[in-house]
């Protein structure tokens, strides 16, 4: 492990995150929040200082292989989230450390789960920030650094393969620093044009812009205390829709903007994505049509509720825990499932399910047929073993992780459906849950063990386990 390297990454991922605090430290200053804007700029002050102290003397002391790249994303999204938690705690806003960090993982994870019963009361600075992170996790702040700097050459792509969600990430582009801008500009256009709807809607700026923030990024933060069950009908079939669209591989995006329909609506992953959703939809509706006066009323809270789940974005427009059985179960699948890869949702991605189901095909047609060579392909290209072999530890990491955590936090005493949401929830990123974590409650009933049992799933679960998990190998660290 080359130590340099790691830390000249964490150094440019503090002064970035001194950079994005500035906006807030704005926004406190615009709405005379004086003492709130101070703690701001003294935190920015300190995550500069230290960002320039780290990157002393260490450009060019080595390459970013594989292993640096998933060690600095993993310890830079560790250090994000610490030092991103400290102007709740300063401002007393939050006045435990560890429910401020647990919140500002939450956010940077585009998690969307919560230990504050009125969010309200928060400062509008603070407010900002909390929704933001959500925005800055969303695409990843490493797409975000590749995009503005040439950080370390052709071997960067080392950190966008830990960051990137998917079985795997590739140029979309010749260059990285092409294919990461192309993609920020992209995840910039879908917020603007949300942002400019909600504005018509209704919204003023403050509350459209944070609120488009957990809706492109996929997070689930509002800055109302029922998240968007006050929204009127028009504003919630406008988040509901770019939840949608902040969930698809934006690879799609850019082949539709280069004229390349056909080949956009082609991709495998994309066409059962909204299979799932309109499946879900149709039993859904069918299911709670009695518990709502219209049929209209129906489709909007099934959609919008289904949109929040396979998005992992986590918003709610009613109170889902009401509903039948049956529909708490199709959302619970789907959060499992989540949204595509190339996007900003979580969940165990749908393209890892068309792969493993054309796996188990495979494998059932070789028991009848036992000398037959089967090739997988997906969107005409042939699936290597190496991608099989990814997507098939990926989901034997993924459910041991899920169980291991379900067991852990059973020591607060709560019952089943409660941790095992809890948990699936955090793995996944999606920010719903169910029972004593549902609609209108938080995440403080749980323990301190419990919630950094938690936080590391959250972060896990962002970054697809391996960046964090890597961090426990002993040779990982060992110089070669």
């Amino acid at each position: 492990m080359n130590l340099n390297v790691v830390a000249y990454v964490i150094g440019w991922v503090l002064q970035l995150e001194a950079a994005f605090m500035m906006i807030p430290a704005f926004v406190g200053l615009y709405y005379k929040e004086f003492s709130v804007c101070k703690v701001y700029v003294c935190i920015v002050t300190l995550c500069l200082f230290l960002g320039t102290l780290v990157k002393i003397g260490r450009k060019g002391k080595g390459e970013l292989y594989v292993r640096e790249g998933f060690a600095s994303v993993a310890l830079s999204w560790i250090v994000m989230s610490m030092f991103g938690a400290l102007p709740f705690v300063f401002t007393k806003e939050i006045t435990s450390y560890v429910n401020a960090l647990f919140e500002t993982v939450s956010g940077f994870t585009t998690t969307g789960i919560s230990i504050l019963d009125e969010v309200e009361t928060l400062s509008k600075a603070s407010l900002f920030w909390r929704s933001f992170t959500h925005w800055i996790g969303g695409m990843g702040v490493f797409m975000l650094i590749l995009a503005l700097l040439p950080m370390l050459g052709a071997n960067s792509i080392n950190l966008m393969r830990a960051e990137s969600a998917g079985p795997s990430v590739d140029r979309i582009l010749p260059k990285i620093r092409d294919t990461a801008i192309m993609i920020y500009s992209l995840y910039i256009g879908l917020t603007v044009l949300g942002t400019i709807a909600l504005l018509i809607s209704g919204m003023n700026l403050f509350e459209s812009s944070t609120m488009i923030f957990g809706t492109v990024g996929t997070g689930g933060f509002s800055i109302f205390n029922d998240s968007a069950a006050s929204l009127t009908p028009a504003q919630q079939w406008i988040i509901a829709i770019f939840m949608t669209l902040g969930a698809v591989n934006y690879t799609t995006y850019y082949l539709l903007l280069m004229g390349h329909v056909k080949k956009a609506f082609a991709i495998e992953e994309v066409r059962l994505y909204f299979i799932f959703i309109i499946v879900s939809v149709v039993l859904i509706s069918i299911n709670i049509t009695h518990l709502y006066c219209s049929m209209s009323e129906v489709l909007r809270h099934a959609y919008f509720q289904v949109s929040s789940v396979i998005t992992t974005a986590g918003f709610a427009s009613t109170d889902f825990n009401i509903w039948p059985t049956f529909s708490k179960t199709v959302l619970l699948v789907i959060m499992l499932i989540g949204g595509c890869s190339g996007s900003t949702a979580g969940g165990f991605k749908v393209s890892r399910l068309i792969i493993l189901m054309k796996a188990i095909k495979r494998e059932l047609q070789k028991v009848i047929h036992p000398n037959m060579k089967k090739i997988i392909y997906m969107d005409n290209h042939v699936l290597s073993d190496e991608t099989l072999r990814s997507a098939n530890v990926f989901a034997a990491v993924y459910f041991l992780v899920l169980l291991i955590s379900t067991v852990l936090i059973s020591i607060d005493n709560f019952d089943l459906m409660t941790n095992f949401s809890a948990v699936a929830t955090s793995v996944n990123g999606v920010g719903v849950a169910f029972e004593k974590v549902g609609f209108g409650c938080n995440f403080d009933i749980y323990s301190s063990f419990s919630k950094f049992v938690l936080m590391f799933d959250m972060i896990a679960g962002r970054l697809e386990f391996f960046p964090l998990l890597v961090l426990f190998v002993p040779s990982c660290w060992k110089k070669f």
